[in-house]
């Protein structure tokens, strides 16, 4: 296999019409593939919807500059046509129908959040229309018995697993048991953080841990000062929290603010929340759950290495690629092998590649299980050491020993 930029209600992001020296040019296109999405380019879900359309479109404009897509003897260019879902649910199952009955989309990329995947997907399965999604991380999306949905991501339960292992692991190199830890967290009551906090006390459970702090946070999340006076009472050995960007990035300026020391902090979407460029040194020591890291030694034809992926996209919009951009490239990637191996553009033979593939990228393996869910690819721990985001967890991937306790407040200024 071979190993995009605007906002409105309805965009069309056909990168290499603007690309005046595109190795492939108009002529040699036999004709265009049309990839539907609905994304958050409003609303609370804005900044991450940001990131997936800027990892879509940037896949596509590799993807077309570098020949497009060959099915059977023909030879396609790729375009993206986008609506804005306004991070709603019943906006998002809106657009679905509109892309799908109104404009004859056949295939679909998702949305962003599990919350908007969980809208469309009964929408494209009523048609029998493949959606390749890469942020509905929510375990029960893959428990509908779906046939048409598939995830490249790894799916919540798994993405703080890693930090109550390393905390499991930093107990016994002190001589202490992993069942003497306590944990606390705070989840925004949604069905992505609800997942990961299931997963959490899951496996806090396995390790005997007792989970001393259990607080859910509106989805319009505004204040977490209740639950940090709880954590500054109770000490938890390990915090962690779920919320989002607007979740991450609340966490770490109230808990700098009302100066709460805990001794290991983990949360998810650090890197789409900026913590680094908006907290600076208050972002020190966050362990940060990531599907992704550009240190990782992933590759394909298309988008290079990891790295190569992410100075790649720091040329093109002016910042480093979070996961959630990432991972939305990925899915084109996903999308480009399946056409190409089914040798078809009908959408059941395309569904039928896609629960076929087996396939390296530079965002990692993906391969698909019966329910969607790709089963191939782990998740990764990142610290902010020194105002850079470094992989700590699993081992195996570590680019630097964790660095712990974190020191109180009073000793970081």
């Amino acid at each position: 296999m071979k190993s995009i930029k605007n906002l409105g209600l309805c965009l069309t992001s056909a990168a290499a019409l603007g690309m005046a020296a595109s190795a492939a040019s108009a002529a040699e296109f036999d004709g265009t593939i049309t990839l539907g999405a609905a994304v958050s380019l409003t609303g609370k879900y804005s900044t991450n919807g940001g990131h997936t359309k800027n990892g879509y479109d940037l896949a596509v404009e590799r993807v077309n500059s570098m020949g497009g897509v060959e099915v059977g003897d023909k030879t396609y260019r790729i375009e993206v046509k986008y609506y804005d879902d306004e991070s709603t649910p019943a906006r998002g199952a809106q657009l679905a129908e509109r892309l799908i009955k109104q404009d004859g989309v056949k295939y679909v990329l998702g949305p962003y959040s599990s919350g908007m995947t969980k809208a469309m997907a009964p929408v494209t399965e009523k048609y029998e229309v493949p959606m390749v999604e890469a942020n509905g991380a929510s375990r029960s999306l893959f428990t509908q018995g779906y046939e048409y949905l598939f995830a490249v991501l790894s799916t919540s339960e798994q993405y703080l697993a890693s930090a109550v292992d390393l905390r499991a692991e930093l107990a016994e190199k002190e001589g202490e048991k992993p069942s003497d830890m306590t944990v606390g967290g705070a989840f925004e009551n949604d069905p992505f953080s609800q997942d990961i906090r299931a997963g959490v006390l899951a496996d806090a459970e396995g390790y005997g841990m007792e989970m001393v702090i259990d607080d859910k946070l509106p989805p319009e999340i505004n204040d977490m000062s209740s639950t940090l006076i709880k954590a500054k009472a109770k000490n938890p050995d390990l915090f962690v929290v779920s919320g989002h960007s607007k979740g991450a990035a609340l966490a770490i300026r109230q808990m700098a603010d009302m100066q709460v020391n805990v001794p290991m902090l983990a949360m998810t979407h650090c890197d789409a929340a900026q913590i680094i460029q908006k907290f600076g040194s208050d972002a020190e020591y966050t362990l940060c759950a990531s599907q992704w890291a550009p240190s990782l030694s992933y590759s394909d034809d298309y988008l290079g290495k990891a790295s190569e992926f992410a100075a790649d996209f720091e040329a093109e919009y002016d910042y480093a690629p979070p996961y959630q951009a990432a991972e939305s490239a990925a899915a084109v990637l996903v999308y480009v092998d399946a056409f190409e191996r089914a040798g078809s553009l009908e959408p059941k033979a395309v569904r039928d590649a896609l629960a076929e593939t087996d396939l390296m990228t530079f965002y990692g393996p993906v391969r698909f299980d019966e329910t969607g869910k790709n089963v191939a690819k782990p998740m990764v721990l990142y610290q902010v050491q020194d105002g850079e985001y470094v992989v700590v967890a699993p081992t195996k991937w570590a680019a630097a020993d964790v660095r712990y306790p974190i020191p109180p407040w009073s000793e970081r200024k």
